[in-house]
């Protein structure tokens, strides 16, 4: 079967959809498209016109086009795989999938689900849905059945708690606490947990990131590849390359790729007087309720804070900007601004240009004319936000 995953509500998503598909987005160990992978051997990307160099998507005669927002489960998986041409799979007149030759699902049949999923309604629901996502991931990953050469704990770590800890070739645990109580913990390739490190399931790291000394990291956290993470985080997901290497906390918060967070950065998750937390969303382009009580920090890819940055409960800021300086900067930070509480000015393009080549051949990662492309685009998609004609 050739699957197809689209985009249908990006605008809710932003900043994190600014820069890519929400196929793209990790949640648990893997992205979207990964986990759809898992199930699916041709599996290819529908997004954006601006985005689309990005992905390469392979249209077939016959194709299966499945809503990006939609997370696999075995039940959902083979109402898909049942799915006959012409037909929509729909759930209270949502759009999971159908198939059809072309991207265009009118004056198809529509055929109601009947299964249990989990399916992304909000931008929180990547923090929410992280724990169950991790447990879901290792399944899927299926460790005990593959020819997978895991690792064991070394006597130097103390490891208390029912679920398994899952440690990949490569990877370095030394002298850490981990609890393993309410969730697995998953570490990946060529990681390393450096000593005095106290990390609680359900938790994954991926490929090649580092957690410093002393860190604490609570359950339902995930960080990406070629992250750099210390003092103390909670449920929190960094989509990859970027760093919060300090002390600091942070709590129920989303971060993009290519992010830094100066030392002693914290952000504030439980407002003072309890209430639901409001965040900025862009289809409504004002502050609209997000049901929880605990939320915190979502930062778009390429933004940037200095020390001792204060983000208030449920801030949001978009890509490419740069924070600095006292006190709290405000709740909704548009992207390429520069600045802190006492006001922003505009993030020039060449200068974030420059810092964004030396950012990425750190990794050795080319900063590519695709990359170029795609954030002019996006500058100049949120000039109204910065007030810029």
């Amino acid at each position: 079967m050739n699957i197809i995953l689209f985009d249908n509500k990006r605008e809710s998503f932003y900043p994190l959809s600014l820069t890519r598909s929400i196929s793209e987005f990790r949640l648990g160990i893997l992205t979207l498209r990964e986990k759809w992978e898992g199930y699916f051997d041709s599996v290819s990307i529908l997004s954006n016109d601006y985005l689309a160099e990005k992905y390469d998507t392979n249209i077939k005669d016959d194709n299966i086009w499945i809503n990006s927002q939609l997370l696999p489960s075995k039940d959902i998986v083979t109402e898909i795989q049942s799915l006959r041409v012409g037909e929509v799979l729909n759930k209270e007149s949502v759009i999971l999938a159908f198939r059809n030759s072309e991207y265009i699902a009118d004056k198809l049949n529509y055929v109601e689900s009947n299964s249990e999923f989990s399916f992304l309604s909000s931008i929180t629901d990547i923090f929410r849905l992280n724990g169950e996502e991790i447990i879901n991931d290792i399944k899927l990953l299926n460790f005990q059945n593959n020819d997978k050469n895991l690792l064991e704990l070394n006597d130097s770590n103390i490891k208390s708690g029912k679920y398994p800890v899952y440690v990949e070739e490569g990877a370095t645990i030394e002298n850490c606490y981990i609890n393993s109580s309410e969730g697995p913990v998953y570490i990946g390739k060529n990681a390393h947990i450096m000593q005095g490190s106290m990390l609680r399931g359900p938790f994954a790291i991926c490929d090649n990131s580092v957690v410093k000394m002393g860190a604490k990291i609570y359950g339902a956290t995930t960080i990406g590849p070629f992250c750099k993470v210390g003092g103390e985080i909670n449920n929190s997901v960094f989509f990859g390359y970027s760093s919060k290497a300090h002390d600091g906390f942070l709590g129920n918060s989303i971060i993009g790729q290519w992010c830094n967070l100066g030392a002693d950065t914290n952000n504030s998750n439980l407002k003072n007087n309890y209430d639901d937390v409001k965040i900025w969303n862009y289809s409504s382009e004002s502050f609209l309720q997000t049901g929880l009580q605990f939320c915190g920090l979502i930062m778009g890819d390429h933004s940037k804070c200095g020390i001792n940055t204060m983000f208030n409960t449920g801030t949001v800021v978009g890509v490419g900007a740069n924070i600095f300086g006292s006190g709290f900067p405000r709740n909704f930070i548009a992207s390429f601004s520069w600045g802190g509480s006492s006001g922003f000015i505009i993030h020039k393009l060449e200068k974030f240009f420059s810092t964004a080549e030396k950012v990425m051949k750190r990794r050795r990662i080319a900063f590519s004319d695709i990359d170029k492309q795609v954030l002019i685009q996006v500058y100049n998609m949120t000039k109204r936000y910065r007030n810029e004609k």
